[in-house]
């Protein structure tokens, strides 16, 4: 399957702001929040002057405010989704050839609920490849155990998703990637920006970050409560040899 990916070419931002900016910015918000406090007023005066109708308007306002309020994005149940296990039905789609990187890494004889059957160490050397390279590397063992619709989307804009895949089971997986060294753990606030696009921007029906390294313990709890499925450098080398279970497998087995 033909990889996509975006330019990780980035603008360098200016060092210095222009001040009017800033007193724009202010002054807009200022005739906004009089604007809004004028109408405000204006409307107590004719609600007082026209209780009856005003009453009527409330009234008529609330299913519109239902409505809107119902048309929200899901990110809560989605959450709840990932964390149930629920998996949707799954697609008809054809499963396409796999690509060339997934093709490099062996295949197992048998694949079930995100289970891969045991393989020959070693696996990848992992933080030996580049960041383009480690996204392809992950994106191969979706392949490879399974997933249908890889892509790889990191880059410049990527909103904190590096690979798209839709499971075995249908459900549709975001994975963000993060090759970092022994010394540089995966922290809160890594989990905090994915947490905040993978379920409203992506649509996640099951998140997961996976890392060379290992992740601090604000970070393991904030993505038990998300629901967001943690791979660190030694579920990940577990995962690569069969020995281990995908992310979206019933649950990352103990590897110690």
């Amino acid at each position: 399957m033909p990889i996509r990916r975006t330019s990780s070419a980035t603008p360098r931002p200016r060092a210095t702001a222009p001040l009017r900016s800033p007193l724009l910015t202010l002054a807009l918000a200022g005739a906004l929040i009089g604007a809004a406090a004028l109408l405000f007023v204006r409307f107590g005066h004719w609600a007082g002057a026209h209780p009856v109708t005003a009453v009527l308007l409330a009234l008529l306002a609330l299913p519109v405010l239902y409505v809107l309020f119902r048309a929200m994005p899901r990110a809560r149940e989605l959450r709840r989704a990932a964390r149930s296990g629920m998996t949707p039905p799954a697609g008809e789609e054809a499963v396409p050839e796999a690509s060339p990187a997934a093709q490099a890494l062996p295949a197992p004889t048998d694949a079930h609920d995100g289970l891969t059957a045991v393989l020959p160490p070693p696996a990848p050397d992992f933080t030996a490849l580049d960041p383009d390279g480690f996204e392809a590397a992950v994106a191969a063992l979706c392949e490879r155990d399974g997933c249908r619709q890889v892509e790889v989307v990191g880059g410049a804009g990527d909103l904190g998703a590096d690979v798209l895949a839709t499971a075995p089971d249908g459900r549709r997986v975001v994975v963000q990637c993060k090759q970092y060294g022994p010394e540089h753990k995966v922290g809160s606030q890594d989990l905090q920006r994915f947490g905040g696009t993978c379920w409203t921007v992506h649509g996640a029906q099951l998140a997961a970050v996976v890392t060379t390294s290992e992740f601090t313990a604000p970070a393991l709890e904030y993505a038990e409560a998300c629901g967001i499925r943690c791979v660190d450098g030694a579920s990940l080398t577990a995962w690569a040899e069969g020995s281990g279970a995908a992310p979206w497998g019933p649950a990352m087995l103990d590897t110690a």
